[in-house]
Formats: C-alpha cells, sequence, structure tokens
C-alpha cells in the first residue's frame, strides 16, 4: 500500500471518481472534511460505498471522528457492518488504540463480522500530549496496522505555523514526523507519511515523497487524485532497487554461514539483508 487518498464521504461524485483514482486506498472521510450538518449523510453515503465496492478493486477505510468528540460510536455503528479493511483514528493516544479495539470488536460482533478483521490507522502526533505518548504503541493492539502523523492539528493545538518561511517544516513538526517514524519502527507497523497539502505544487510533493521514502516510510497519504501518480512512483520498488535486493538475497543465501559478504565491491551485512528481504516483501531471516 503506497498511497491513501482522502475522500469525503458526504460527496458522492467524490467517492465515485475515489475508485477511478489509482489510490491504493481511499479513506472514507467522516471527520474534518465533513460539516456537523452532513454528518448524518456521510455515514450512510460511506455504508453504502462499503457495501458496494469491497477490498479487491481497492482498499477502504474509514476515518472516524476523535473518541473525546462523543461521535465515533457513532461512526463506528454507521460504517463496521460494512466490513472496511480498517479505520483511522484521529487525535489519539495509544489508549485510545486500545479502546477503539474493544470498541471494533463489540461491534463486529454485532455485525457477525470477524472479530479483528477491522484495523487501525493511529494519527498519532495532533496534539502535543500525543507527541509525547509515541513510545506507547508497541503492542497496545494486534489491529494497529500503521501509524501516521499529522501537521495542521498540531499547528493548531500550538498556535503556530508549521512551515518555515522558507518551506520546509519547522522544527516540532520535524520532530513530530521523525518520532513517528521511530514509533511505527518501535511497534512493528507501516510508517505513513502526512498530507501535502499543495495539490498543484508537483515539484514539491515529488521532493518530500522522495525524503519521505529515503527516511524510511512507506506510503504517503493524499487530499487530491491529481498526487497520486508522484505518490505510487515515490513508494514503489524501482527495477534497479529490486535487482540489488534480489542479489544481496541471492549471495547471503549462497553463504549462510556468513556474517559480512563483497558486493560489487562494498560490504554487506545483516542490515543490508532485512532490507533487501523488506524490498521484495519477505519476512526477515534475521
Amino acid at each position: 500500500m503506497r498511497s491513501l487518498l482522502f475522500v469525503p464521504a458526504d460527496s458522492e461524485r467524490k467517492l465515485a471518481r475515489g475508485l477511478e483514482s489509482g489510490a491504493d486506498a481511499l479513506i472514507l472521510d467522516l471527520e474534518d472534511s465533513v460539516a456537523a450538518a452532513n454528518r448524518p449523510i456521510a455515514r450512510r453515503q460511506a455504508r453504502e460505498f462499503l457495501g458496494a465496492h469491497g477490498p479487491e478493486r481497492v482498499r477502504r477505510y474509514v476515518r472516524i471522528n476523535p473518541l473525546a468528540s462523543g461521535l465515533a460510536l457513532d461512526d463506528l455503528a454507521a460504517t463496521v457492518a460494512g466490513r472496511p479493511d480498517g479505520i483511522l483514528l484521529p487525535k489519539c493516544g495509544p489508549e485510545d488504540v486500545r479502546t477503539a479495539d474493544h470498541y471494533l470488536s463489540a461491534f463486529e460482533a454485532a455485525a457477525a463480522a470477524p472479530i479483528g478483521a477491522t484495523r487501525i490507522i493511529a494519527i498519532a502526533t495532533e496534539t502535543p500530549a500525543a507527541v509525547f505518548a509515541l513510545g506507547g504503541y508497541a503492542g497496545v493492539s494486534p489491529r494497529l496496522e500503521a501509524i501516521t502523523w499529522g501537521a495542521e492539528d498540531l499547528a493548531a493545538c500550538i498556535g503556530g505555523s508549521n512551515r518555515t518561511i522558507d518551506g520546509d517544516y519547522d522544527g516540532p513538526y520535524r520532530l513530530a514526523r521523525s518520532l513517528c517514524l521511530l514509533a511505527a519502527s518501535a511497534a512493528g507497523v507501516v510508517a505513513i507519511d502526512t498530507i501535502y497539502t499543495d495539490f498543484k505544487d508537483d515539484a514539491g510533493l515529488k521532493a518530500e515523497c522522495a525524503a519521505a521514502r529515503r527516511s524510511g516510510f512507506a506510503a504517503k497519504m493524499a487530499i487530491h487524485p491529481a498526487q497520486l501518480g508522484a505518490i505510487n512512483d515515490a513508494f514503489s520498488v524501482s527495477a534497479a532497487e529490486r535487482e540489488w535486493a534480489e542479489r544481496v538475497v541471492a549471495a547471503f543465501a549462497a553463504e549462510p554461514n556468513a556474517g559480512v559478504l563483497a558486493l560489487d565491491g562494498k560490504m554487506l551485512d545483516k542490515p543490508h539483508l532485512v532490507l533487501a528481504q523488506r524490498l521484495l516483501g519477505l519476512p526477515s531471516s534475521v
């Protein structure tokens, strides 16, 4: 999964366009992009969409409202029966993931759905307190699939701008991004990079995608279909990367007792094998 596209669930037109967008996953949004008066419509349309379009075509996630909002249970009651692949849990900490796990189990049981099938992606940096809790996600729930971060809500909480005058992320937001990546790695789940808000700035998006991929993020969220080509390209394994990974795996397979090998004039050790296996989608043998 390389790309996740936010789609306001109160818009039938945007839901339909999402299917043709090329996104690996759609996020049916019941939170920020939906006005309060439209929430009942958004829940109904999200449920209808889930019933009409299964995961064989595109993965389907629902961004519910925060647990503290008083709206999350209504969101779950309306959508879990449609068997989404997962939920995005906004403005959360580790204990919220644990609580959401319990809620999901109850709604899955009521809908006769497989218990545990609905995964959770935690949006884990949207408040200052949440940033300080990023080390607590390991083992919090077997449903936890990924951790992502958000700069816009965090900036609103702090009362500042998340970008410097040069357009780069300012210090607190670079920290939140880095801690998100480390939190996901510590928890053994996928790290997903946040949105790039200027959907007309293709060069800026490509640069941010390349930087995120180099850092270790495995996917990126999008707010507009026009962003998906750049995101999918950036987070796909290139032919050169695949060739290198296959040669590394083959070299270590030929000498299973070696701790260090030479390949193309460079020394390789077990971390290189782990990276190669990850690029090929293989389980780590180390």
